[in-house]
């Protein structure tokens, strides 16, 4: 359908719930919202039942999912991750890499042009985000030890000149070059974000004075308050939560943060600061005990339980297996967030952080058509992608009913 309206629904806007309007949808983007009576009655209604009508939901932080990662390095695993999570509520993502060889990172780049140059059958590409290799040893979490190094004016300089669809890179700001590559990723329009870090306040501190502006899920692989000579000095997670040039992800999936610590986060940063990931590996969308982080050729083995994935010796989590709608339950669930702030925390500030507020995150009138529509339980009934219906309840796409 190129042209249609959605209605008898609870449009979900920055201020206020409609319960009494429809969303008139021409070409891949919102004409406007409002009275049935001011929409022409020759188009097409839709009727979604009652249910909850939402800005598609954005996820800046995800590796994978339905069996697939995106460092497997295929048209085919973006493609199945994207269809994968569209049946979750995810209308953009951002691919994420984890560490890996130069060899590995400019194959991914390579696939993801060729990607881009195709029509997506889920999900919407924003960019790729590459975590790592520039990562704090002792903070690594799941990141594989052997392919860690410090920042390499050789190596991103050549990534970059490779490609103009890197959009935001996670490393650890205290790492020796990291104030160099730091003006580079700036120059390049390139989102500097903090991960990964064992540093202290004033290094975070500095980092965000020269430009980085993103924590990478927030209290997961970051230093804290440590004793030094009998001294205690604030880490990178208090710089996050205080300094307000720092916007920060949170994974929502109830096990990597507990709730009292999403509530801190959502006090102190409040959901404008906020963007709700899932940091996703393969295992997500399927019923698995075992899967593997990253590549199927260089990756890591993990096991799933609790639902989670973690590292066989349990001794660090290996990326989640949420998805977005996961994440909506569980920040309304464990925290003080509204409806409206939830869904803040999933579309509208990840498309500011992404560069694509202007068109992404908010229902209104000249947006893109990404939408989704779930019942009171929030589970996901359609997913609208640019107009296209990407998913619906009991088919893979096809015309609402």
């Amino acid at each position: 359908m190129n042209e249609y309206c959605l209605h008898n629904g609870i449009i979900i806007l920055p201020e206020q719930l409609l319960s009494t309007a429809g969303v008139w949808i021409k070409d891949g983007r919102i004409v406007s919202i409002g009275k049935l009576s001011a929409i022409p009655a020759d188009i097409k209604r839709v009727d979604v039942g009652g249910r909850y009508i939402s800005p598609g939901f954005i996820d800046l932080h995800i590796h994978g999912g339905g069996g697939f990662d995106f460092m497997d390095g295929t048209v085919e695993a973006f493609h199945a991750i994207a269809a994968a999570h569209a049946r979750f509520g995810t209308t953009a993502m951002m691919p994420t890499t984890v560490s890996c060889s130069p060899e590995e990172l400019m194959h991914l780049v390579g696939v993801y042009e060729q990607v881009a140059a195709m029509p997506s059958p889920g999900a919407s590409f924003l960019g790729l985000h590459l975590e790592g290799p520039y990562l704090s040893p002792v903070q690594r979490g799941a990141q594989d030890l052997q392919f860690l190094r410090h920042p390499d004016p050789k190596e991103y300089e050549s990534l970059v000149r490779r490609s103009s669809f890197i959009r935001r890179w996670s490393f650890a700001p205290e790492l020796p070059g990291s104030h160099v590559f730091i003006s580079f990723l700036k120059a390049h329009a390139i989102i500097p974000a903090l991960a990964h870090s064992d540093a202290y306040y004033e290094e975070v501190e500095s980092a965000a004075t020269e430009g980085m502006s993103l924590v990478t899920h927030l209290y997961s692989g970051l230093s804290s308050v440590r004793r030094k000579n009998a001294r205690r000095y604030p880490g990178a997670i208090e710089a996050a939560l205080l300094l307000n040039e720092l916007d920060v992800e949170l994974i929502a999936d109830g096990m990597h943060v507990p709730g009292p610590l999403m509530e801190m986060a959502l006090q102190l940063k409040g959901p404008e600061k906020i963007a709700l990931i899932t940091d996703a590996m393969r295992a997500a969308g399927t019923d698995v005990s075992t899967s593997r982080l990253g590549s199927k050729a260089h990756g890591l083995d993990v096991i799933i339980e609790e639902g989670v994935a973690k590292l066989p010796d349990r001794s660090s989590f290996a990326g989640s297996i949420a998805t977005t709608d996961r994440l909506l339950r569980t920040i309304l669930s464990q925290t003080s967030a509204t409806l409206q702030q939830a869904i803040r925390m999933l579309a509208t500030t990840p498309a500011r952080i992404a560069g694509v507020g202007h068109r992404k995150g908010l229902l209104a009138a000249g947006k893109d058509a990404d939408i989704v529509i779930f019942d009171n339980d929030f589970t996901v009934w359609a997913t609208i992608v640019e107009g296209k219906i990407v998913y619906q309840s009991g088919t893979r796409s096809g015309d609402l009913t």
